[in-house]
C-alpha cells in the first residue's frame, strides 16, 4: 500500500510539483493538492505526512499522521498536543524561507521612518505641496539593535550593516554569536542595558511565554527620544498601549508594525491614528516573493529526504517551546 502524502498550498508551480512528486515517488508516497487552504475531513485521515499551511482546528482528523511541516515560520497556531491525534507527531517549520521578503520589508519600513514618511503622506493627503523640510536620517552611521537573532533578524542585520549602519547589537535568549553581522551579542537579560543606546530597534521574535510583553512599557521608556521601533514578529511583544502614548506624546520618534493586538485590527482601534506609525497588516511575509517559494519547497523536500532516511528533522519544533 503506498504512502500517502498531502499538500495544502496554492503557491507551487510546475517546478516545484515535480520535484515534490519525484522525491515522494521514491521514496514509495503519493502526492495530493488541496489548494484552497483546507484539508478535507472525509480524507484527512489517509495522510501520514502533510506540508503547507492547514487550519489548526482541521488537523486532529489526520489520525495517521505522523508529521506536519507547515509552511509558516512561526509556529504559535499549531502548538498545542490536542490539535494532533497523538503527541508523537512530528512539528517542522519553514524558517529560513523569509529572511529575504521580511528584512527587505523592516529596510524599507526603517527608511521610511527615517526620512519622514509619515508626515510626507500626510501632506500627499492634504494635497499639500509643502516647502517644509522635515530633518531627515540614515541607516549609515546609526546604533541598530536586533531583538531576535534567527533568520529574519540576521538576514535584517547583514542588510544594515552594509547600508553602513555605526553598530548592530543582537539580542537572543542565549546572546550566542551567530553571524559576523552583528558587531556584539547580548542575552535577553542584557536588554535594559542595550535599549538606552539604541536608535533603530528591530524585533523578529516568535511568539512564547518567554516574548510576549518583552517590550515593556519600561523598557519602552529606556529608549532615546529619536529611537524608532519596527516590529515582524508578534505583537504580542510590545506594550501597544505604552507604544502609542510614547509616539502621542513625542517620546519615541516612530514605529512601523506589522504585527499588532489584535488581528485583525478593528477600524476604531487607536493605533490607526498613532502619530508617526506605519501600520501594515501582517504582509511582510507570505509566499509573495519567488525566492520565498522556492526556498520554502526547497526546504520540505530536505527535511522529507532526512524524515525517510530516520534523520532528525531540520526544523523540528518543540511545541513546548513553541519554536
Amino acid at each position: 500500500m503506498m504512502r500517502k502524502l498531502a499538500v495544502v498550498a496554492d503557491y507551487l508551480n510546475d517546478s516545484h510539483r515535480a520535484h515534490i512528486e519525484k522525491m515522494a515517488g521514491d521514496a514509495g508516497f503519493t502526492v495530493d493538492y488541496f489548494t484552497e487552504g483546507h484539508l478535507p475531513q472525509d480524507r484527512a485521515g489517509e495522510y501520514e505526512v502533510i506540508y503547507g499551511t492547514v487550519p489548526p482546528k482541521e488537523l486532529k482528523a489526520a489520525t495517521a499522521l505522523r508529521w506536519f511541516c507547515c509552511s509558516y515560520a512561526g509556529m504559535d497556531q499549531w502548538k498545542d498536543d490536542a490539535l494532533y491525534h497523538s503527541p508523537e507527531v512530528m512539528l517542522s517549520n519553514s524558517s529560513g524561507a523569509y529572511g529575504v521578503t521580511i528584512s527587505e520589508h523592516m529596510v524599507m519600513v526603517t527608511l521610511m521612518l527615517l526620512r519622514q514618511m509619515p508626515t510626507v503622506q500626510e501632506w500627499m493627503r492634504r494635497h499639500d505641496w509643502s516647502s517644509e523640510k522635515p530633518p531627515m536620517r540614515s541607516v549609515c552611521g546609526s546604533r541598530i539593535t536586533v531583538l531576535g537573532t534567527g533568520d529574519i533578524g540576521t538576514s535584517f542585520a547583514r542588510r544594515v550593516k552594509a547600508m553602513g549602519a555605526k553598530t548592530v547589537a543582537g539580542v537572543s535568549r542565549s546572546g550566542r554569536h551567530v553571524d559576523d553581522a552583528y558587531d556584539a551579542m547580548y542575552t535577553t537579560a542584557q536588554l535594559d542595558q542595550v535599549l538606552p543606546e539604541t536608535e533603530i530597534l528591530a524585533m523578529a521574535l516568535p511568539g512564547t511565554a518567554e516574548t510576549e510583553g518583552i517590550l515593556s512599557r519600561s523598557r519602552i521608556a529606556l529608549l532615546p527620544k529619536e529611537a524608532v521601533v519596527v516590529n515582524v514578529g508578534r505583537g504580542t511583544a510590545i506594550d501597544q498601549d505604552a507604544l502609542m502614548e510614547a509616539l502621542n506624546a513625542g517620546r519615541l520618534a516612530g514605529a512601523a508594525l506589522d504585527v499588532v493586538r489584535p488581528e485583525p485590527l478593528p477600524p476604531e482601534h487607536p493605533l490607526w491614528n498613532t502619530k508617526n506609525l506605519l501600520l501594515t497588516p501582517h504582509l511582510s511575509g507570505f509566499m509573495s516573493l519567488g525566492i520565498t517559494r522556492d526556498t520554502a519547497v526547497a526546504l520540505f523536500c530536505e527535511d522529507f529526504e532526512n524524515y525517510i532516511a530516520g534523520r532528525p528533522l531540520k526544523r523540528l519544533v518543540d511545541r513546548r517551546k513553541g519554536y
